[in-house]
């Protein structure tokens, strides 16, 4: 009986390409949100940070590539495997200007881990990376 609901289950559940669809909508359709506002507020304050850290102030504008670009690009299915890449790039430097690592053991005050946005979309790109699109893209197969 068991085997039967779990096989009944798996065919009505089973749709790899629907859940990489869902991953890739999940992951940079929120990656969008943070390139959005930086369209509307401006990058000044990153080039400032940059600045202060000794690296040159146009490396800001990366942040265009990294958070409006390679989503866009994840979510369309184009050369998703190194659009990941780049958006999980921009994460890790993202991380290192603001010391996120040093507060990788934290707890916030409603008991959530400091690094779980964090991790969400370090994890999520690498899942991408590794999973592909999928059948569910605008490219062909080549350029998955």
């Amino acid at each position: 009986m068991i085997a039967k609901l779990n096989s009944v289950f798996s065919s009505l559940t089973y749709h790899p390409d629907a859940g990489r669809l869902l991953l890739r909508i999940l992951v940079a359709g929120l990656m969008l949100f943070h390139g959005v506002a930086k369209v509307s507020h401006g990058i000044d304050w990153i080039a400032t940070d940059l600045a202060a850290k000794g690296l040159p102030t146009f490396v800001a504008y990366g942040v265009f590539i990294g958070e409006i670009l390679a989503p866009a690009m994840v979510i369309l299915g184009i050369l998703t495997a190194p659009a990941a890449l780049v958006i999980l790039i921009n994460m890790i430097v993202a991380m290192l200007m603001v010391n996120a690592f040093g507060h990788a053991m934290e707890v916030t005050k409603v008991g959530a881990w400091a690094l779980e946005t964090d991790a969400f979309y370090v994890i999520g790109c690498l899942a991408i990376m590794l999973l592909g699109s999928g059948r569910f893209s605008v490219a062909s197969p080549a350029y998955r």
